[in-house]
């Protein structure tokens, strides 16, 4: 009896094992089909976002090219004759302005984000940073219409006031719109490079007799030197970009500004307002996507400048 006892013991055992090493490759198998099928998922997602990219780089460049079948390199780049009615399709006014612009909207928004960072950092109270912070980060999420909107219906009547021009439209009105668009992307970026800069540097130098503005200016700023720059060069290209809030301060006026308060018109805006008046087969059509392609170009450039630093930085820590 004993024996037959343990010939049904070893007989179940021998099925309980067989069952467990079978449920075991089950989910092995499962588990190696699922991560090839999500391997094989974000491959392909990847890949179509890399083909769409190529594919808006191509169109865009190959439209643009096309304007140099009927007007010449220096036609289009160093002529400041815009008049696509008779035939002359100078760009150097808009890519001009649009530099301008940058630089202005960088020296209003630049001392005043980054010495925001360096409050939130190194000055501010703990409850103070905890009610800034997310006051920046919902100003990031704004839209760009409703910094327009603000721009016309509150800033320029205050700007005619201010100055005795009769519009108030022009490169300062738009710069002091970007520049409170691109404050908040600046400010907690730098914020995040000033954080990351290990606290050992500061004691150190306070341990030196260094006071806090000296320890902020020749440890802190440099230790996170990348990070700010990164961070400047972020709101750069939104400022480069940027479409609808300038549409509506800039004055939209085909010329070369010479003074702050003159209607004029850049890169971005001059596209928005004509695209959608001109033939596709056409000079005037191709000279727009031209400068959306020079656009693209800075925007590329900007980005890689980006990816370089973030890599130098990596190598050093």
């Amino acid at each position: 009896m004993s024996t037959e006892v343990q010939t049904i013991a070893s007989m179940e055992g021998a099925s309980l094992l067989k069952t467990s090493n079978r449920r075991r490759f089950n989910r092995y198998a499962r588990v190696q089909f699922t991560n090839k099928l999500f391997k094989y998922i974000f491959l392909f997602s990847i890949l179509m976002l890399c083909l769409v990219l190529a594919l808006v780089i191509f169109f865009i460049g190959k439209t643009g090219i096309l304007t140099f079948k009927d007007i010449t390199l220096a036609d289009f780049f160093l002529s400041m004759d815009w008049t696509p009615e008779e035939g002359h399709f100078g760009a150097l006014a808009f890519i001009l302005n649009t530099l301008s612009l940058t630089g202005i909207t960088l020296l209003i928004a630049v001392p005043i984000s980054v010495g925001m960072a360096f409050l939130l950092v190194e000055i501010a109270p703990e409850w103070f940073k905890q009610f800034v912070r997310p006051v920046l980060d919902l100003l990031v999420g704004i839209p760009s219409i409703v910094y327009g909107y603000l721009g016309l219906t509150v800033l320029i009547p205050l700007l005619r006031e201010w100055s005795g021009e009769n519009l108030g439209d022009g490169l300062f009105a738009a710069a002091l719109v970007l520049a409170l668009m691109i404050l908040p992307t600046i400010a907690r970026v730098s914020d995040e490079a000033i954080a990351a800069v290990p606290k050992k540097y500061r004691e150190a130098a306070y341990a030196l007799g260094s006071t806090r503005l000296q320890v902020m200016m020749r440890v802190v700023l440099p230790a996170a030197g990348r990070g700010i720059v990164a961070a400047i060069i972020l709101g750069m290209t939104r400022a480069i970009g940027e479409t609808m809030a300038v549409v509506m301060v800039i004055g939209n006026t085909a010329q070369f500004a010479t003074d702050l308060f003159m209607p004029t018109s850049v890169l971005t805006s001059n596209i928005v307002m004509q695209i959608s008046n001109v033939e596709f087969e056409s000079t005037w059509n191709y000279a727009l996507h031209m400068m959306a392609f020079l656009l693209l170009i800075i925007s590329f450039i900007l980005i890689l400048i980006i990816r370089l630093m973030s890599r130098k930085r990596r190598q050093e820590a």
